[in-house]
Formats: structure tokens, C-alpha cells, sequence
């Protein structure tokens, strides 16, 4: 029976952050809206946490066994699912209160296939650690303006996106070859496809902490780079805008990609090419600058990690 929306929530040994994630959800849920549960393979006890606390609701579990990779069982949870729309939560990520209520409103009126939100930075504990906000007003977006923002930087968190589900499947759903930039790119598909409803509300949190599954993982040299090119690569040729603007937005476009390789650099302790990095950075001149910090929401994301890591060395 088709519904309207269904939450897809990959999960992989998640028990420290699962039950506040499914506590944000669970209580919200109503007639037409289902969790969809994809789990990787626990070896915790995290089925039965999410099968305790789902008991009596519109809740599903899917064990495909050990794949290793968190876009393939969100693409096996998409598959199953059945909403006419659909979203992410990551089993450490929130709902906030009336999350569903607002996003049902808009589903209703949309008239593209995707409608993203504001969130919020929250550290270990959910406590609050800044906002993430959409570079855009309010409304509804035109695809090329989307698009041209999103270029920069990911701007839409991973639980802050709501798309038409069968829209998505016609693009081959997510791009399981992109373990880091597998959202920016479907984000990039789906507002590309029409307008693109913003809503400039948090309406949920992302969580910062050092044992996520991006923060945690190994990279070789140049894969975060190598993914994040490979995604901007792709929209830009098929971004139908060209001229100074074009060269302008990908000069920024390609500066975000260095910043965010060299932050994950040295995130994971290795040494980052900072002096070059800047003077590309200065290359931009002020209204690249501008651009940059505009649409890549850099301030944003740099400050809610050093209060997180404020925390953490005053914790100590």
C-alpha cells in the first residue's frame, strides 16, 4: 500500500545514538508514513534496540546481510519502500519537534521533486553546536539557481532533503561508487529535475562526532578529493549555464573541493597543503570570496567543529 512519505534509515552497529534518533521519530509518525530499517550487518545489539522500540509502529526491518557500505543499504531501503516520497535518518541524526508535521504540509504543494529544510549541529551529548542553514530564501527555487549554489558545497544535510521516491529510482537512486558524496550528487539529480521547494527552518539535527562512519574511516590520498571532483565533475556538464558566471561559480566550486579534502586531511591527522590552498583561495578576489563563503557555508560547518572539539578537551 503506497503512503506518503518513508523515513530510510541505514543503520551498522549505531547502539550509542540510535534510540534518541528513533525517540525524534517515532512520536511524529502517523497515517502514511513508515520507517523503513536497512541494517548492514550488526554485530550489536542494534536490531533488537530498533525492533523494542518500533514494536506497534509502521516500521519495517531489512537484514540484507553485510554489504559495507551505507548507500547501498539506503538504495535496498529505497527499493522497498513504499511513500510517494522519501527521506533519510542516519541512525545518529534527529527529527526535531514538528519536523513532520511542516514537511507534510509542503509535500502536499510541492511542485518539484525535491524539498530541503535548515538543520542544526548538535554534539554527542544533542546538545546544540550551530546551525546549518540553506543559502537560498524560503520558497520555491528554480532548477539552474539550485544548482548553482549547490555546485559550491553541500549545503543539504543528509536528513534535511525530502524527494519524490520514484524519481529518484529513475536515476539509479544513489551513486554506491560515492561512499562520501553519494547525497551531494542525488541532492544535484533531484534539483536539477525542477523547482525546488526551501524551507528556511530547522527542522532537523546532525550530529558531530568523531565515531561517525565518515569522521572514522580510513582514506587514501586524494579519495576524499577524487569523490568530491568526480560529483561537481558530473553537474557541471550538465549545468546549462555558461560565460563568466559558469567560470566563476566553478573557480568556487573547485576551492570548495580543496578546502573540504584538506579539512579531512587533517581531520584524520595528516599534514594539508595550506599554503597553496590559500593562495588559491585569494585568487578568487572579493567576489569569489563572497561566493565561496556564501554557498559553501564553511563558517558554519568550521565553528560547530572547534566548539565540539572545545568541549571535548574541556571534558577530558
Amino acid at each position: 500500500m503506497t503512503g506518503l512519505l518513508s523515513v530510510v534509515m541505514p543503520t551498522y552497529n549505531g547502539e550509542r545514538y540510535l534510540a534518541p534518533a528513533l525517540e525524534s521519530l517515532l512520536p511524529q509518525l502517523d497515517a502514511g508514513v513508515e520507517l523503513v530499517v536497512v541494517d548492514d550487518g550488526s554485530t550489536d545489539g542494534t536490531v533488537e534496540l530498533v525492533e523494542r522500540l518500533t514494536r506497534g509502529t509502521a516500521t519495517r526491518v531489512l537484514r540484507p546481510g553485510r554489504v559495507g557500505n551505507w548507500v547501498a543499504a539506503t538504495n535496498v531501503g529505497l527499493r522497498e519502500a513504499r511513500g510517494e516520497w522519501a527521506c533519510f535518518l542516519h541512525q545518529d541524526d534527529l527529527w526535531l519537534p514538528g519536523c513532520l508535521a511542516r514537511l507534510r504540509g509542503a509535500l502536499a504543494t510541492a511542485p518539484g521533486a525535491l524539498v530541503v529544510h535548515d538543520t542544526r549541529f548538535v554534539d554527542p551529548a544533542g546538545a546544540p553546536l550551530g546551525p546549518w542553514t540553506c543559502p537560498l530564501p524560503g520558497g520555491d527555487v528554480a532548477p539552474a539557481a539550485f544548482v548553482e549554489r549547490l555546485l559550491i558545497q553541500n549545503f543539504v544535510s543528509i536528513n534535511a532533503g525530502a524527494f519524490r521516491r520514484a524519481v529518484a529510482l529513475e536515476q539509479g537512486g544513489l551513486d554506491e561508487r560515492l561512499w562520501f558524496s553519494a547525497d551531494w550528487d542525488l541532492w544535484l539529480r533531484l534539483g536539477a529535475s525542477g523547482p525546488v521547494r526551501v524551507l528556511r527552518e530547522a527542522l532537523g539535527a546532525y550530529r558531530v562526532h568523531p565515531e561517525s562512519q565518515t569522521a572514522a574511516r580510513a582514506i587514501a590520498a586524494g579519495e576524499w578529493e577524487d569523490q568530491l571532483g568526480t560529483v561537481l565533475d558530473r553537474h557541471l556538464a550538465a549545468w546549462p549555464v555558461a560565460g563568466p558566471r559558469r567560470r566563476a561559480v566553478e573557480r568556487a566550486a573547485r576551492c570548495s573541493v580543496a578546502v573540504n579534502s584538506a579539512l579531512a586531511v587533517a581531520a584524520r591527522g595528516g599534514q594539508a597543503a595550506w599554503l597553496p590552498l590559500a593562495l588559491r583561495l585569494l585568487a578568487l578576489g572579493p567576489l569569489g570570496w563572497h561566493r565561496y563563503l556564501r554557498d559553501s557555508r564553511i563558517v558554519q560547518r568550521v565553528a560547530s567543529r572547534l566548539r565540539l572539539q572545545r568541549r571535548l578537551q574541556r571534558s577530558r
